[in-house]
């Protein structure tokens, strides 16, 4: 199977319990509010202090902008480089797809006219674009903008999209508003891609100009148009003027304000320095749904977390050689309790990659938290406390959770260190194999493909475990080239299966994802692809 992804791991954001990151919620709201000067001090030395990394300075903006911040920045603006779920976000208000999602999943046309057209044989792929649409600097979308960006995302060197557009041979323009795409093989999956960035299209004349530089001064079809961009700190869009649907858009524009903390970003919601918090800490959430003034979203989302387990041949860990130790980490795990111990038990505790949204997921048969069971595998190995290396993105709230997985597997016999690190040295190490345990997550695909290729399959870009079983990769094939659902369940479900026997990857639970807003804020899309979108959004007086 050709490796496709290049990845879009994320982080949890931090936590919201050290004393010296949360602010004084029982001041109230920090800015229009009196509150006594002591705690206005404080409040604007933590603001100061913790909210805006980077040396950049804000420009003035429009009241009518709404600010929002995200625990992440985007890696490129650039459609065909993008690699990370921050581009995703930032991407739904200036560069639309080919195809959308909606709030079931479903996918539905946003610059195509229709769904495709799919030739008998499933090796033919005719996609109508809409009419009268143009790009955000004037010029027409159209069939030949399409193949532009599509061989573009195919050819270019260090394109992401190449491996998700595998399937594609030639891009054609049938006629000005009509491209046929020419596949290698039937390719279930393909359409949902175009629902993702493989569909975001570029303007041929921007493109042109600035050729390898595109991310810099991205421009796309979308609501927004983009304006600037201060490296580490925030970056700016406004309103298109050219936008076919303006009449759905009533901000004057968007700003993006990056901030890592859960707790400063929320103190920025209170204070009402921004508007929005993306992807706030539930226990952030719990308390923020409590308070006047601000409102809590949440998105039940197809992204997962789990413990990627080092298993290749070489790693020389304990977990590598025995796969009854694994079994036994992952009895000594008690998801329920993890939930509820770490995420006041907002997620949905899960021992498989498929969301319980997916039509094609068969629930798959979860090993037990059995700690007495596990205690009997450690004792059989004959090893006297078997060491794991727990590899953690930083941040408070995922070490909290390291800790409670350590615990836990310490409590049958294992000896467990905790090891944080920044998340991009982490998949860094995680890909060349130089790691025990590693915990982290996946922000998931509409398509289960993009749930399992590239991850579980051999050779992977995304396969941190080094896990290879021909029958899995097999299995994952054959399920992208049929549309039968029937035998797509079927074909995922058996893979699924042999993965959990295996235990490369411990699943633990599909994420919930929270977004504070202002009561001021209205008119925000939040479904299950975890993705806000501010098309439609509007700030009352």
């Amino acid at each position: 199977m050709a490796e496709r992804r290049a990845g879009d791991r994320f982080a949890i954001p931090g936590d919201t319990t050290h004393p010296a990151a949360r602010p004084a919620r029982t001041t109230g709201r920090l800015r229009g509010r009196a509150t006594g000067a002591g705690a206005a001090a404080a409040a604007a030395l933590l603001l100061a202090s913790c909210s805006t990394p980077g040396s950049g300075s804000s420009s003035e903006t429009s009241p009518n902008t709404l600010v929002v911040s995200t625990p992440t920045e985007p890696d490129s603006l650039d459609p065909t480089l993008a690699n990370t779920f921050a581009a995703r976000l930032v991407f739904t208000s200036f560069c639309e797809k080919l195809y959308d999602v909606d709030a079931k999943l479903r996918v539905v046309p946003q610059l195509a006219a229709a769904l495709p057209k799919v030739s008998k044989d499933g090796r033919t792929m005719d996609i109508a674009v809409r009419k009268g649409v143009r790009f955000n600097d004037g010029t027409p979308l159209n069939a030949a903008a399409v193949k532009t960006t599509l061989d573009r995302d195919l050819t270019m060197k260090a394109s992401a999209r190449a491996g998700e557009l595998e399937a594609v041979s030639k891009v054609e323009v049938l006629d000005p508003y009509t491209v046929r795409l020419k596949l290698k093989h039937p390719s279930a999956p393909l359409v949902a891609q175009l629902a993702d960035r493989s569909g975001l299209v570029m303007s041929p004349a921007a493109l042109k100009k600035l050729g390898d530089d595109f991310g810099t001064a991205p421009v796309c079809v979308g609501p927004f148009k983009y304006q600037d961009r201060v490296s580490g700190n925030e970056m700016d869009f406004v309103k298109s003027p050219v936008y076919y649907d303006a009449d759905k858009v009533r901000l004057d524009g968007i700003r993006y304000k990056f901030i890592t903390n859960s707790s400063v970003a929320t103190a920025n919601l209170e204070s009402g320095d921004v508007d929005a918090a993306e992807h706030i800490d539930a226990n952030d959430a719990i308390t923020l749904k409590g308070e006047s003034g601000t409102r809590v979203l949440h998105s039940d989302t197809i992204a997962y977390q789990s413990l990627s387990i080092n298993v290749r041949k070489n790693a020389g860990t304990a977990l590598s050689r025995s796969s009854d130790l694994r079994k036994a980490f992952e009895m000594s795990i008690d998801r329920d309790a993890l939930n509820t111990a770490v995420w006041k038990g907002q997620n949905l505790t899960d021992c498989g990659p498929l969301p319980a949204q997916s039509p094609l997921r068969i629930k798959p048969h979860c090993t037990p938290f059995d700690p007495d069971a596990a205690r009997a595998l450690v004792k059989k190995s004959g090893i006297p406390h078997p060491s794991i290396e727990l590899m953690v993105p930083t941040g408070a709230a995922t070490q909290r959770e390291a800790q409670v997985v350590q615990s836990m597997a310490q409590d049958v016999g294992f000896k467990v260190s905790v090891r944080p690190i920044d998340l991009v040295s982490g998949l860094d190490l995680a890909r060349t194999g130089k790691y025990d345990a590693f915990l982290e997550g996946w922000s998931g695909r509409v398509d289960p493909d993009g749930d399992t290729n590239d991850i579980v399959t051999t050779g992977g870009s995304n396969n941190f475990s080094g896990y290879s079983d021909k029958k899995v990769d097999a299995l994952i094939k054959q399920a992208a080239s049929t549309n039968d659902t029937r035998l797509r369940s079927k074909y995922y479900a058996q893979a699924v299966e042999r993965v959990g026997e295996a235990r490369p990857l411990l699943y633990l639970y599909h994420n919930r994802w929270f977004l504070g807003t202002s009561t001021k804020v209205h008119g925000i899309v939040y479904q299950s692809d975890s993705l806000p979108r501010f098309k439609t959004a509007y700030l009352s007086r």
